[in-house]
């Protein structure tokens, strides 16, 4: 507000000095001259930085399933906790890691999963990176599962498969055969297909029934047309969505070189992708099971490289390198027999190793408690990610391949008997082997977890 006096003039009466008998008045006027200094009020706008405490960011859509699996749980301490913050808030979190989006419900490695994801409050997504026949980088979990995670098979593209539809035959029970591969097809042409839930029906006689296969305890209600994407495209949408990134570089199926292009030349070009979209390297976890891909980036690419994830699979069911394997049995409990030992991956400059999470659970007096595997990793120095939460079937029915170390499946009375069992897992591996991140189907779940533990929101 702004005022301004001008000069006034005062009009004086004379003071009336009045004697006993005087009954003379004189009046004088007089003119005063009278300053003020001109106000001005203004706003001004100071900004202040205010520290935003765990818990109390923005609110994440966690949904109903998180309540279920509490309700389902055995009465405990853990339980009553985690029932007393059903009305959150939930807030974004690290400790949540959307792993290949939300598939528990939705098509993996789509823009409809990874948006999920982050919706429910996934703190970092990962696109796993194949590549095409021309060698753009593309999202999909293996090189060559386009036949159980896409339309492909109902299209056009179905003949440049590496081994088209072959429908099985009851009579002998003969399986039905399909693989169809990135590298089979063109960046232009995979744009053109759907994603769908990953799965298929391999006593099928038919590319329909093969097409229909997914698990009964998934759902089909988000899989009409999963949006597929490249890996730079995945980049952009995370930026978006404000959330950061864990790549994993999926290892080859074809023979490398493939057309001139190296394994060196894959590891770096993920990191290109990263750089040309401006994305700062501590914001990037990229990740391999292939221990020379880490080397590699820890070599060349350092300030990637110092957060690169060794994902183990040396377990000879699914070991990258036979030689080197183990049984499940013996990584659970005798870590020491692993090639390379966890002291020498951290020499080597490895800082996050991330096994199933069976490999980090074992039981104790009816009570999970943490492996000697988990065990030797942190006293290596390791940080530990670990695979994969709500990715099992009924936990009622012992969980599965990734409960195996608590169901029974390696001896032993199974304490895997709830789905709520799926928070005391996640519970023992937050609290006693310490995990800095979990990979879910779900994010809900990690997430409700970690904002009802007041883990750190993300930044």
């Amino acid at each position: 507000m702004r005022e301004k006096l001008a000069l006034i003039s005062v009009l004086s009466s004379a003071l009336i000095v009045s004697a006993c008998d005087d009954d003379s008045v004189e009046v004088v006027q007089v003119e005063k001259p009278v300053t003020v200094t001109e106000q001005v009020i203004t706003t001004v706008e100071v900004p202040v930085v205010v520290q935003v405490p765990a818990g109390s960011a923005e609110n994440k859509q966690i949904g109903t399933r998180p309540e279920f699996l509490i309700a389902d749980m055995a009465d405990s301490e853990l339980k009553s906790k985690l029932a007393q913050c059903k009305d959150g808030p939930f807030y974004k979190t690290d400790f949540s890691i959307g792993h290949r989006g939300a598939p528990l419900q939705y098509p993996e490695h789509t823009k409809e999963s990874y948006t999920a994801a982050a919706k429910m409050g996934a703190g970092i997504l990962e696109c796993d990176v194949a590549f095409t026949k021309d060698k753009a980088l593309v999202c999909r979990h293996s090189q060559c599962d386009l036949h159980t995670t896409t339309n492909i098979l109902a299209t056009d593209l179905a003949q440049k498969c590496t081994t088209p539809f072959i429908p099985a035959d009851p009579a002998t029970q003969t399986a039905a055969q399909a693989q169809c591969c990135t590298s089979d097809i063109t960046l232009a042409e995979f744009m053109t297909l759907k994603g769908k839930m990953d799965g298929a029906n391999t006593m099928a006689t038919t590319v329909e029934e093969y097409m229909d296969g997914t698990a009964n305890w998934r759902t089909d209600l988000y899989a009409g047309s999963g949006t597929l994407m490249t890996h730079a495209q995945s980049i952009e949408l995370f930026k978006s969505l404000g959330v950061k990134m864990t790549p994993e570089l999926k290892t080859p199926q074809v023979a490398m070189p493939f057309d001139g292009f190296s394994q060196q030349d894959y590891a770096q070009k993920i990191v290109d992708e990263y750089k040309a979209a401006n994305v700062e390297a501590s914001d990037v976890w990229l990740q391999s099971f292939n221990k020379s891909d880490l080397d590699y980036w820890i070599a060349q690419t350092p300030e990637f490289g110092k957060q690169a994830v060794f994902l183990d699979d040396r377990y000879e069911a699914q070991a990258t390198d036979l030689e080197n394997s183990v049984t499940a049995q013996q990584m659970v409990n005798n870590p020491e027999l692993l090639v390379p030992t966890m002291e020498a991956l951290a020499a080597d400059g490895v800082k996050i190793i991330a096994p199933p999470l069976w490999a980090l659970l074992t039981t104790e007096n009816g009570k999970i408690v943490p492996s000697a595997y988990a065990k030797a990793a942190k006293a290596a120095g390791l940080n530990i990610i670990t695979w994969t939460l709500e990715r099992s079937g009924y936990l009622a029915q012992g969980g599965g391949w990734y409960y195996q170390s608590l169901n029974g499946a390696h001896g032993g009375e199974s304490i895997i008997s709830k789905e709520g069992d799926a928070f005391v897992a996640l519970d023992v591996l937050a609290k006693q082997v310490g995990v800095i991140g979990v990979f879910s189907d779900w994010p809900a779940t990690t997430t409700y977890y970690a904002s009802c533990m007041g883990l750190p929101a993300s930044i």
